[in-house]
């Protein structure tokens, strides 16, 4: 027979049927739903089988709870701020100074040309791709003309413009 987890007594079982009831977000739902089922006396296989999550995953929220209570419960995503910038603020607002002006072969700025500025700013190599994103989130947009086909005939071409009246 399985191990059977021991949950602290942070709230008695009616409560936690209840939160799980009324929980609106998906993910605290799942984890209240958890923390009921194992407080009921269930094995972390059942609760698993039944919520569809791994039982390993069952153990963590079990642990979770009994650490912290109820606040150990939700989706912590929402907290979660994600990695820092590359540049901090006032190497982005340097950077926007920076693009006001040719960039330093005298064309356009590019995301090559942003990824190598930025690698002497922060003193290590920069994928190019990095350049684009924050010429992109600067509100940068590429200002090349539109492609021509080589063997275009422009006559051919004003022909089918007056040709074609809507």
């Amino acid at each position: 027979m399985p191990k059977r987890l021991s949950l602290q007594p942070h709230l008695a079982l009616d409560e936690l049927e209840r939160r799980y009831r009324t929980a609106k977000d998906p993910v605290a739902r799942s984890h209240w739903q958890m923390v009921w089922l194992l407080a009921q006396g269930q094995s972390a296989e059942r609760v698993a089988a039944v919520t569809g999550y791994t039982a390993n995953w069952v153990r963590t929220i079990a642990q979770r709870y009994s650490q912290h209570g109820p606040a150990g419960l939700g989706d912590r995503r929402h907290g979660n701020p994600g990695a820092a910038g590359l540049l901090s603020a006032a190497q982005q607002a340097e950077l926007a100074r920076v693009l006001e002006h040719p960039s330093p072969d005298g064309g356009m700025w590019t995301g090559p040309k942003v990824a190598a500025w930025m690698a002497t700013i922060l003193g290590r190599p920069i994928h190019p791709q990095r350049g684009w994103e924050i010429l992109r989130r600067l509100g940068w947009t590429p200002k090349v003309p539109r492609p021509r086909h080589a063997k275009a005939d422009p006559q051919a071409q004003a022909a089918f413009k007056k040709a074609y009246q809507p």
